[in-house]
């Protein structure tokens, strides 16, 4: 039985584990330098793509954590440049119009009052279950207390109710807002 099993999977070395202490420092000294340096909107998750540089992020740090390649200099420069690209990227989003066309979805109008935007449901592909779900997590209890519902550019949805009192300017970069009856006064 003991030939069949290959402890090396389950036992480790003492430097092993301090190789990984020392990453574990190292990456993290490399991630609060360079997120005092470029701010907190490293970690937003307001487009797909803020949402994919925190899964490389995350990825970039285990794997430097873990495994002895990429080394601590070569995973803190990666982290380095996936800072860079994300300062250069949401920098050049205030400035032109080509990178948000590029990078961010455009927020999508799933309900309009008790109404579900059936084609909109599809379009970005979720399922009647998904938005009654989100209906459940924001505590609406019935359709008719439902203002607004839009799929965002980071891909949660907002649950605007009945009660809210909605400055159209809010809808304005939103697909289907057409079908809010609030939009045709704001014309």
């Amino acid at each position: 039985m003991t030939d069949l099993i290959d402890w090396s999977w389950i036992t480790t070395s003492g430097t092993d584990l301090f190789m990984v202490m020392l990453s574990a420092l190292g990456i993290y000294l490399a991630l609060l330098t360079l997120t005092r340096l470029t701010g907190l909107r490293s970690f937003a998750k307001m487009s797909s793509f803020d949402f994919a540089i925190t899964v490389a992020f995350g990825s970039l740090l285990a794997t430097t954590l873990v495994a002895p390649t990429p080394s601590l200099l070569t995973g803190a420069f990666g982290l380095a440049m996936l800072y860079g690209i994300q300062y250069v990227v949401s920098t050049s989003r205030r400035s032109t119009a080509t990178v948000p066309w590029m990078v961010d979805n455009e927020p999508v109008l799933l309900m309009a009052g008790k109404r579900v935007l059936w084609d909109h449901l599809d379009e970005v592909r979720l399922t009647e279950n998904d938005l009654r779900s989100q209906l459940r997590m924001a505590g609406v209890c019935h359709p008719r207390e439902v203002l607004a519902v839009v799929f965002e550019t980071s891909g949660e949805l907002a649950v605007l109710r009945t009660s809210d009192d909605v400055d159209p300017w809010l809808f304005r970069d939103v697909q289907g807002a057409e079908h809010l009856p609030f939009m045709s006064d704001a014309a």
